[in-house]
């Protein structure tokens, strides 16, 4: 197959544990650009935040961030714009999680919480993107691109299991990590969005390369004609996808060296 696009979800893929790109990763994707074949970033991170590591690799391409609630152009135009209504961006805000959960929202490019919790600022230094902290109540009437929730694993899964019986039918739902329960638009995800890319770059999705980790890359990986899923992937992606591949952890530099291996002829 004659691959054209390569598309990485960051957080446990493209990224280290470090939240860093590692330098053999960043340099094999630079040689496949120089090739002709394009590189994208699909994350559940917000636009300006994913758009550093875009800027660090030196690409021009298009950008999936929120899950797929938003993607923008070579320019950085937005070209989709999906917002959770504000019938359940109440009801989101509204549900009791229990005091062990922390609530937050992606509002326009604002990332909001009600404080700060230990390990976020580390987790987003790298590209200088922060967080504000504010009432979230003030925002129940707000459209939104992001609910999300985080909390310890166990927490996070019997959250999980209570909120679908009662917004399965309304929203998406996904896991972007064991930690984290997020909820966009119905309809909303990475596949679809990349869908709307796809066609304009005039590229099938069986010419696509993807990598994902977590549940969120489910419908990603399930669209392209090439996906893997990362040796430290969430164990319920595995199961989900039991015949697709899974290579290196991400801090062994699992996408490089599949690239290398894919496009070996080229760099």
């Amino acid at each position: 197959m004659n691959y054209k696009l390569v598309v990485c979800d960051m957080d446990g893929t493209l990224l280290t544990s470090n939240h860093r790109i590692s330098d053999y990763t960043a340099d094999i994707i630079k040689k496949i650009e120089d090739n002709g074949i394009k590189f994208m970033i699909a994350t559940g991170r917000p636009y300006l935040d994913a758009r550093h590591y875009r800027d660090r690799l030196e690409l021009r391409s298009y950008l999936i961030t929120s899950n797929g609630a938003r993607a923008h152009d070579e320019d950085n135009n937005p070209i989709v714009v999906e917002n959770i209504p504000k019938e359940y961006v109440k009801r989101l805000l509204a549900y009791n999680v229990g005091k062990d959960i922390h609530r937050n929202i992606y509002l326009n490019d604002d990332w909001i919480i009600e404080y700060e919790i230990d390990g976020l600022v580390e987790f987003h230094k790298e590209s200088g993107y922060g967080f504000n902290i504010d009432d979230l109540n003030k925002y129940e009437n707000e459209e939104v691109a992001k609910v999300f929730f985080l909390g310890k694993n166990e927490d996070i899964e019997n959250l999980e299991k209570n909120m679908e019986k009662e917004f399965q039918n309304d929203l998406s739902i996904t896991v972007s990590s064991p930690f984290c329960l997020e909820f966009m638009k119905k309809g909303v995800n990475k596949a679809e969005t990349l869908k709307k890319v796809l066609k304009l770059l005039n590229i099938k999705p069986e010419e696509v390369i993807a990598f994902g980790d977590s549940m969120n890359d489910y419908e990603m990986l399930s669209l392209v004609g090439k996906p893997f899923i990362m040796g430290n992937g969430n164990k319920r992606l595995m199961e989900a996808l039991p015949n697709v591949e899974v290579v290196g952890n991400n801090n062994e530099d699992g996408i490089g060296e599949k690239l290398q291996e894919i496009f070996d002829t080229i760099l």
